[in-house]
């Protein structure tokens, strides 16, 4: 089989199409037919390397996570053999490849009739969106700050938002063109976070201030987030696509504010019926329209330094899928 991986650090031309045996899957594994693959932005910080103990350090040869939609091709011992020739999506470690292994236990049944990009969605985009969203115990008529608003999960955070009952939804972006993108899928206020007075623009759009935001970029962006927030109001840390994680001002929190990260992975073993919860509810979301997704471009699994290339210019509106 044909499979992306990289062997030494540096930009997108490290990523190396080469040819390996196909995997067997092991206890509780499943082997999928790969027929898409959702690329996620983390992944461009694990290929430029980063000292050992980073969040952001990956040991060579480097593999690429990924949103897997196929066919279960073979399980494992352990594992139902039920599950063989049924169509799901899955989050993969090593997800750049013809076949995929993957955890039977976390499995996302693709509805019939559901589109590649939003089955995409299904393992990890739309359950981290839900998941930040509740996790900042959103309200109804609140209003909700949605950073990165127009890539892969924020682009759904503005739509959950509003299926949540938010009041007003405001959602940043970093180009004209990414703003049209985000009131399209429902923001009343797009605001560019590039701009110095972008929190002054939020301010306006909400003068009593944000109840919650939710924040996967960090840095400055982070600090700065402190400055537009109601008084009782949270913020929920799930990325930091900047780089730079950024600290809490602890001096920010008297002002009866709190801070609140959110991991899909910590969700799944923390409260694991909830979890599985998430994607069913994610994919009822989906099937009646309430819920929609952007595919950005589609491109042949040889051309991942390509979709690399997109994700670190940030000019992506939605998912970016690879295709084997």
């Amino acid at each position: 089989m044909r499979r992306i991986r990289y062997h030494r650090y540096g930009g997108p031309e490290v990523l190396t199409a080469e040819e390996a045996d196909t995997p067997t899957p092991g206890h509780g594994q499943v082997l999928l037919r790969t027929e898409a693959i959702g690329a996620n932005f983390v992944d461009t910080r694990f290929r430029r390397g980063a000292p050992a103990g980073s969040v952001f350090h990956r040991p060579l040869p480097g593999v690429l996570t990924g949103d897997v939609v196929g066919t279960v091709d073979a399980v494992g011992p352990g594992t139902a053999e039920e599950l063989l020739g049924r169509r799901v999506a899955a989050l993969a470690e090593d997800a750049f490849a013809e076949f995929v292994l993957a955890d039977a236990a976390w499995l996302a049944p693709v509805p019939d009739g559901l589109d590649l990009g939003a089955a995409s969605m299904l393992p990890m985009g739309a359950p981290v969106a839900l998941g930040a969203l509740r996790t900042g115990r959103v309200a109804p008529g609140e209003t909700v700050l949605v950073h990165a608003a127009a890539g892969g999960i924020g682009h759904l955070a503005v739509q959950l938002a509003k299926v949540l009952g938010a009041g007003t939804v405001i959602a940043t972006a970093g180009s004209a063109a990414k703003l049209d993108f985000v009131r399209e899928l429902g923001a009343d206020v797009a605001v560019d976070y590039t701009a110095p007075d972008w929190t002054e623009q939020v301010r306006a759009a909400a003068p009593k201030g944000v109840d919650v935001v939710l924040d996967s970029v960090g840095g400055q962006i982070l600090q700065r987030g402190f400055e537009v927030l109601a008084p009782l109001g949270r913020v929920v840390v799930y990325g930091a696509a900047d780089g730079e994680p950024g600290s809490v001002p602890v001096m920010r929190l008297f002002g009866l504010h709190t801070v609140t990260g959110f991991s899909l992975l910590a969700w799944r073993a923390a409260r694991p019926e909830l979890a599985r919860r998430d994607i069913e509810e994610s994919a009822e979301h989906f099937a009646s329209g309430r819920l929609r997704t952007a595919v950005h471009t589609r491109l042949p699994l040889a051309e991942a330094a390509t979709a690399h290339r997109l994700l670190e210019e940030r000019s992506q509106l939605g998912r970016i899928l690879l295709l084997p």
